[in-house]
């Protein structure tokens, strides 16, 4: 009996030594991990001896031995935990979601028994480890959201078992491996997001016969999807969206009835799509193939199937939508914006259809609105801008109370708005900009407490304005301009505590304007010019901050508010006859007193006399000085010019205008000008002179060997790159002690000159977008597309100019380093060049630069355009601006950070692009973006790509919502 048991204890003592020891080795990760929330508090060997009952472990039940470490979004941070692998039986290591640091080391191959390795959305750098191969038993391997680099190693091709390899938002380059092709067991290849050098999907991919997922979303492929790709048979979802891709969609797409998914949006492909095919895909529930140049009709066949999203939009597409798609019985979304398409919309579409959004703006539709849109009572989002839609509202639109948005500018639709559409409960946004709607503002409207944005401009809306706009207690921005209002302002209007925007001019209001009106302190912009408004201006419009204000052709009387009372604000009261007395200039006053007459006439001559005084003095010391430049021009033999453009003027146009009239800016390194040539256009000449300076006016920290560095770096830089957020260098002219730079005159000047001035007031919101996605685009050109890259090292907003639309362009290249030249990553310069403010910290005490340096700088400007704040500032105290904004939004909230002076129904899209200023800037080097993935990044928030998308997160399926890009581009 005894000899019976012996076994059975032996193997109880040995499994118990075993779990005391996996314990050790458990205790020893807790040990080599910080972990701020306690997370792994249970991980104590005093309280148990088995770790079987410890937070994340799962044992066999068997042999009570660890086979599964689960720590997913534990909030741990430190170097992945090597001696894990100690853990025999261990098939499961899971740390998704914290802050796993350094690099992953090559021992990670003693973990033989692994099945699942899951270090997704951590802190990871470096090369791939090779030997990761080595684990034959692996069959999940993600590496999703880290930092890798360099290549993926060649051993990667020997995978065995691996099902599962997701690299997706890592930092590889070189081209896309073909030998990923060799691991035959792959059913999900996962690559997207990553700065792949441009190269062709390899053709080595079709033999990956058992790949359901195949995501390379953005990994820079060139050229043409290839013919190999047609034996996937197996695929569910086929992403190749966001590339650089050509020609036509492929014949053979339609013949994989396996798939559910087929993403090709933002590619460059052409032609039409494949016309058979589409009934035999059964399974199909999402088709995006929008931003692309695709032309000819929609197929028939492709609108009979059950899908569930179809994405077409910003192609060619024309003709009419095919009836057929009022059979969809799944389809919840439609967009088809940006294309030619006309006709009528099918007079059953929605009947048959759970439809949550709708979006066919800036097409050619005409005829009347279906009645059926919302028919299932789901309807979210109908966007039918810049159309030739007529007739009116239906009334089974104003049942719709599912209804959030309503886009239904720029078409002829007329008639009386329904009561009941007015007074939707859910809807926030409510546009009918430019029909010919009449009738009244229903009082019906009071129901509509969702709403924010209220724009029924250019119209034929009259009647009073109903006092129930007041209970719109989210009502931000009211445009009714351009109407036919009538009666008083309503009373209830100083209710409305959120409103920012209130612009009813050209209307034929009339009254006095309410005092409390000063008491709506999210007020930025009033215009109510143009109407019959009498009475005192509210004393209180001195308590806003206004972006805008305009109370002209009115008949207010009285005194003008003593902050309003200048001469830059003259333009907001023009033509109110009851205020000339108070400013002469805002009336046509003709008569007068004899006594202002001769106080004119005494002007007039002191004026004139002083005008041809200084006239006669320019004219003389212009033509002095145009005789010794001249002199000089006309020695050719002393100038060396260099083109770097086809030119339309010589050296000695550009020399003989360089006068101190045409000085347009002075730093350290020289003068700019601005020259008008004879043809009428004019340009930028950059004049340098000798000595280097250690701090420029701008704050520039220049410590170099003197002056030809700048302009060696410029003209080597400048000379080669073409780019349209890249300023653009014509000529360089040369002599032994002088040194000229021709650019394109940007007339706006300097980003930085323009925000941080009294005509800040310039740049609105959509600007300010606007130029940072310019000058990201340009900078992602300088780090992404050129060869070797270039870092700029200066970027700030003083080096980013705009032209006449606001357009940006990156300017100055005189500490421009490719590189090649500096290492890529490691190397230190030996001096620091940049500007205070904007220097990234490692930059500052290693001297060591790269790309990411650049994306530093970059976030500062990002900061600057949303608060409208300088870099660094007394105010600041020891803190710039980064910090200052990390403070104030921990101590005061978002309000405090935003600059005031923008327009607050844009800040859910302000907010997003602080928190990508505030990636930009984080303190380690590792964790900002690339520029590229900033582009895309702000792309996201207020671009085209800002549609519903079906997105991968964590190897599943699932959508989410961004403010689509309709919102600014359906209208242009």
């Amino acid at each position: 009996m005894h000899l019976f048991l012996l076994p059975f204890l032996l193997t109880l003592f040995s499994s118990t030594l075993a779990q005391n020891q996996e314990a050790i080795y458990l205790h020893r990760v807790k040990l080599s991990l910080y972990d701020p929330d306690n997370t792994l508090s249970t991980w104590n060997t005093e309280n148990s001896t088995t770790p079987c009952n410890w937070y994340g472990i799962k044992c066999n039940p068997l042999t009570r031995s660890v086979n599964s470490v689960d720590l997913s979004s534990s909030n741990l941070a430190g170097p992945f935990p090597l001696i894990l692998c100690n853990l025999q039986d261990l098939t499961s290591i899971s740390f998704y979601n914290n802050s796993i640091n350094s690099t992953l080391p090559e021992g990670i191959a003693t973990c033989t028994s692994l099945h699942y390795l899951n270090l997704a959305q951590n802190l990871l750098s470096g090369m791939l480890p090779k030997s990761l191969s080595e684990l034959q038993n692996l069959k999940v391997l993600d590496l999703t959201g880290n930092n890798f680099s360099g290549k993926i190693p060649v051993s990667f091709g020997k995978f065995r078992h691996l099902e599962i390899l997701s690299l997706v938002e890592n930092l590889f380059d070189g081209e896309v491996p073909g030998f990923l092709g060799n691991i035959s067991s792959l059913k999900q290849l996962n690559l997207s997001y990553n700065p792949f050098l441009p190269g062709r999907i390899p053709p080595e991919f079709g033999g990956l016969v058992n790949l359901e997922v195949l995501w390379l979303s953005d990994c820079n492929f060139v050229g043409e999807i290839p013919d190999s790709l047609s034996r996937l048979s197996k695929l569910v979802d086929f992403d190749l969206a966001a590339n650089r891709l050509r020609g036509v969609v492929p014949g053979w797409l339609t013949g994989l009835t396996s798939l559910i998914q087929i993403e090709l949006y933002n590619n460059s492909l052409s032609g039409e799509l494949p016309n058979e095919g589409w009934g035999e895909m059964k399974g199909l529930r999402l088709l995006d193939v929008s931003m692309n140049q695709l032309s000819g009709r929609i197929p028939e066949g492709l609108c009979s199937l059950p899908l569930e999203s179809i994405n077409l939009y910003e192609n060619r597409f024309e003709g009419e939508l095919p009836e057929s798609i009022v059979n969809s019985t799944n389809l919840y979304e439609l967009r088809l914006f940006g294309n030619r398409l006309s006709g009528e919309l099918p007079k059953n579409l929605g009947k048959n259809s759970p439809l949550k959004l709708i979006d066919v703006s800036s097409n050619r539709f005409s005829g009347e609105l279906p009645p059926s849109l919302c028919e299932k009572g789901v309807l979210e989002e109908l966007l039918l801008i810049n159309n030739s839609f007529s007739g009116g509202i239906p009334e089974s639109l104003g049942k719709c109370r599912s209804l959030t948005r309503v886009r239904l500018g720029y078409n002829n639709l007329s008639g009386v708005v329904p009561d009941e559409f007015w007074g939707l409960p859910n809807m926030f946004f409510f546009e009918l900009v430019g029909n010919s709607f009449s009738g009244q503002i229903a009082k019906t409207v009071a129901g509509a407490s969702a709403l924010s944005s209220l724009n029924i401009y250019k119209n034929n809306f009259s009647g009073n304005i109903p006092e129930e706009i007041g209970f719109l207690e989210n009502l931000k921005d009211f445009s009714g301009s351009d109407n036919r209002f009538s009666g008083v302002l309503p009373v209830s209007i100083v209710k409305l505590e959120q409103l920012g925007r209130l612009d009813l001019h050209n209307n034929e209001l009339s009254g006095i304007v309410p005092e409390e009106i000063g008491s709506l302190s999210g007020l930025n912009y009033l215009d109510i010019s143009g109407n019959r408004f009498s009475g005192n201006i509210p004393i209180g419009l001195q308590n806003l901050k206004l972006n805008q204000l305009n109370l002209s052709s009115n008949q207010f009387s009285g005194h003008i508010p003593e902050l309003y009372a200048k001469q830059i604000y003259w333009n907001s009261f023009l033509g109110n006859p009851g205020l000339c007395k108070e400013i002469d200039s805002l009336c046509d006053r003709r008569g007068g007193a004899r006594s202002m007459g001769y106080v004119w006439m005494l002007r007039t001559i002191f004026l004139l006399s002083g005008v041809v005084l200084i006239v006669g003095l320019v004219l003389f010391f212009r033509k002095y000085n145009n005789v010794n430049v001249a002199k000089r021009a006309n020695d050719k033999s002393k100038w060396t010019l260099m083109s770097f453009h086809k030119l339309g003027f010589s050296e000695s146009e550009i020399l003989g205008a360089l006068d101190e009239d045409n000085v347009i800016g002075s730093g350290a390194s020289g003068k700019v000008y601005r020259v008008v040539l004879r043809n009428g256009e004019a340009v930028a000449v950059k004049k340098l002179w000798g000595g280097s300076k250690m701090v420029d006016e701008d704050g520039d920290v220049e410590k170099g060997s003197g002056r030809n560095d700048g302009f060696e770096a410029e003209v080597e830089t400048l000379g080669k790159i073409r780019h349209k957020n890249i300023v653009r260098l014509w000529c360089c002219c040369t002599t032994r002690d002088c040194k000229l730079l021709v650019y394109e005159y940007m007339p706006n000047g300097s980003l930085g000159d323009l925000l941080h001035s009294s005509k800040s007031g310039l740049l609105d919101w959509p600007t300010r977008y606007k130029i940072a996605m310019d000058a990201a685009e340009g900078l992602s050109y300088l780090h992404h597309d050129c060869v070797p890259p270039i870092v700029h090292r200066d970027v700030k907003s003083n080096n980013i100019l705009l032209n006449e639309d606001f357009g940006a362009r990156v300017a100055d290249f005189g500490l421009a380093k490719a590189v090649d030249a500096i290492g890529k990553g490691n190397n230190s310069m030996s001096v620091i060049a940049g500007s205070c403010g904007y220097i990234a910290p490692e930059y500052a005490y290693t001297l060591r630069v790269n790309e990411k340096s650049d994306t530093y700088s970059f976030g500062v400007v990002i900061l600057e355009l949303v608060t409208g704040r300088l870099p660094v500032d007394p105010e600041f105290g020891e803190k710039d601006l980064v910090k200052w904004v990390c403070t104030t939004l921990d101590q005061k909230g978002i309000d405090h950070v935003i600059d005031p002076k923008l327009d607050s129904c844009f800040k859910e899209e302000i907010c997003k692009v602080l928190n990508v200023g505030l990636i930009c800037t984080s303190p380690l080097p590792i964790n900002r973006p690339s520029i590229r993935r900033v582009v895309k990044m702000l792309h996201e928030i207020g671009g085209c790509d800002n549609q519903l998308k079906i997105v991968k997160k964590d190897g599943k399926l699932s959508p989410y919502y961004y403010e689509d890009a309709s919102d600014q581009g359906s209208v242009a």
